[in-house]
């Protein structure tokens, strides 16, 4: 699969995540939509994505989508999925990511050769509970794996789960990828062992893999796996009034 068919495929998820009609200019900038049920972001937020250079923009109302118009004509495209730049223009309350988004062709393909064996688990196991415990609430969040549809796929030491990961399934056949490292086993490559066995089966499921990451480890792993990163999201809270920069704009 060629970068523009990955860049396709991941367009085509994020189009339906949007809900209401949108789609990714041809050329050019960002397109905006009021679409108050968009799964970009969290209900009532604005949700960017940007892929390939250019992005769309979900809104949860009128007002929020002239804010947002002002903004993506003073801003360039990466500026959009930048927190700061944004913040120089709009009232931003609260923020989540920006995240990197990366997609892989099977040709990609990077997996991990030797290391422990990695064994699959159902997911929900009472075995996995210890490691999300362990690892703290915005670890586990930031994984993903609580979320997970397909197995998980674990390492143990004795008796022990210390890293795990699997994917969930995501509308246009995409496997959204999560990983779990526990803390005191971090650094020593687990996650790409781990990962690239819940990638394995995504791909022989016929599933285009997905890898959203905010922290550079993250990053790593994706990318010696063969990932490709196509784009970043950001989803923002808009305030109650902007900068004089969007002059003239009504308030959300």
């Amino acid at each position: 699969m060629t970068s523009d068919l990955l860049l396709d495929r991941a367009r085509e998820l994020w189009t339906e995540l949007a809900v209401k009609p949108v789609e990714f200019p041809a050329s050019d900038g960002a397109n905006v939509v009021v679409s108050p049920g968009s799964r970009l972001c969290p209900p009532l937020w604005t949700g960017i994505v940007v892929l390939g250079g250019v992005g769309i923009v979900t809104v949860p109302s009128v007002q929020a989508a002239k804010l947002m118009a002002g903004a993506s004509s003073k801003l360039s495209v990466e500026e959009i999925v930048d927190e700061d730049r944004l913040s120089e223009v709009l009232l931003v309350l609260d923020v989540l990511g920006p995240a990197s988004l990366f997609y892989l062709d099977r040709a990609d393909f990077l997996p991990a050769q030797g290391g422990a064996a990695v064994e699959e688990a159902v997911c929900g196991d009472d075995e996995l509970a210890a490691l999300l415990a362990c690892a703290g609430e915005e670890d586990v969040g930031e994984s993903g794996l609580a979320d997970i549809t397909s197995s998980a796929f674990v390492l143990r030491e004795g008796d022990e789960v210390v890293a795990a990961s699997g994917y969930q399934a995501w509308p246009q056949g995409v496997a959204h990828l999560s990983v779990l490292v526990a803390p005191g086993y971090r650094g020593r490559g687990l996650a790409r062992v781990v990962a690239s066995v819940a990638v394995a089966h995504a791909l022989d499921s016929g599933l285009l893999p997905q890898w959203r990451a905010r922290p550079l480890p993250s990053k790593r792993v994706a990318l010696a796996l063969g990932f490709q990163e196509l784009g970043s999201q950001l989803s923002i809270r808009l305030g109650v009034a902007v900068s004089p920069a969007v002059a003239g704009e009504t308030a959300v």
